[in-house]
């Protein structure tokens, strides 16, 4: 699996792409057949006071990919934010794989 963190109008520092990673592991734990998760990572504002938007991008097999997006002040509270929806996206995903033509 591919993982990728990209920043724009943003340094992307080693806490950061830690974070995150560490947060992927919570959606490999929801499905398993991820190939590629990306996470952009927006600073709107270049003051010192700005939103950040933060997306998440999943690539999965057989499947067209999960993307969500999360605004916030704080960065690490968008990026728990895209997370929750990512895995939501997922577990419902894999709910009508169960579920099939029933």
């Amino acid at each position: 699996m591919k993982t990728e963190v990209v920043g724009r109008n943003i340094e992307i520092t080693p806490a950061i792409r830690q974070y995150a990673e560490s947060k992927f592991e919570k959606l490999t734990r929801h499905f398993d057949r991820i190939q590629e998760i990306t996470l952009t990572v927006v600073k709107n504002n270049h003051h010192h006071k700005g939103e950040f938007e933060v997306e998440l991008r999943i690539d999965v097999e057989k499947h067209e990919d999960f993307v969500s997006s999360e605004k916030h002040l704080d960065l690490y509270a968008a990026i728990d934010g895209v997370i929750d929806k990512g895995v939501r996206q997922l577990t419902q995903y894999k709910e009508r794989l169960k579920q099939g033509n029933r």
